[in-house]
């Protein structure tokens, strides 16, 4: 099939993070190593359970905010060797991205991740969107939504339905990460998905609104 988009073929974001994978055994043995390295109290499992938001708004919760740059250097310094291997793909990850393309269209990932590390994760689990952003979050996303002209984005977390809004494109939301179903339909999502497998049928029904 060929790659080339069709006018009515959707670009479709995609979050990272809970979302296309279960960054949580990854990340949790990032801060535990983050923790013993620095003599640093982390409760990494709770870290674990509010995934979303850029690296700082946690670190701040451990360290002195002065130090907060430096911690998240060396975060994301000792990430790839630590947190990349043990994080899975969530289920329907690789169809979803499949889907898109079938369908005609251009899948990205836009993430508040640091975007090496967030390449690293999607190389390693043989995942090949047709762009990578990171380094944003929330209203943030909108500029890269926009920039590659994305109708719909696809995302676990309150933040990711605020992206879409910002960018006036369809939030599709799924139950993956911190917020069942119920919460995110009450924050605005278009669309609640109970996860990725869902969502190759949902985008076969989807028509794009015409201009």
């Amino acid at each position: 099939m060929s790659s080339a988009t069709s006018p009515s073929a959707p670009t479709v974001g995609f979050d990272l993070d809970m979302t296309l994978i279960d960054s949580r055994p990854g990340i949790r043995a990032c801060y535990l190593a983050l923790a013993e390295r620095t003599g640093t109290y982390i409760d990494a499992d709770l870290a674990v359970t509010r995934l979303g938001p850029p690296l700082a708004e946690e670190l701040i919760h451990w360290f002195p905010a002065e130090e907060v740059p430096a911690m998240a250097d060396l975060y994301r310094e000792m990430y790839p060797t630590i947190a990349i291997g043990p994080t899975p793909a969530l289920p329907g990850a690789r169809e979803a991205i499949a889907a898109v393309r079938t369908a005609g269209g251009r899948a990205l990932v836009v993430t508040a991740k640091h975007e090496p590390n967030a390449k690293l994760h999607l190389e390693y689990l043989g995942i090949e969107p047709d762009a990578v952003v990171g380094d944003l979050w929330a209203e943030q996303k909108a500029q890269a939504l926009r920039e590659h002209g994305a109708g719909v984005y696809v995302g676990d977390h309150l933040g990711d339905i605020r992206g879409a809004r910002a960018a006036d494109a369809l939030s599709v939301a799924v139950a993956t990460g911190p917020y069942e179903k119920d919460e995110l339909a009450a924050a605005g999502a278009d669309v609640v998905l109970t996860d990725l497998t869902e969502f190759p049928q949902w985008l076969a029904s989807y028509r794009p609104a015409r201009a």
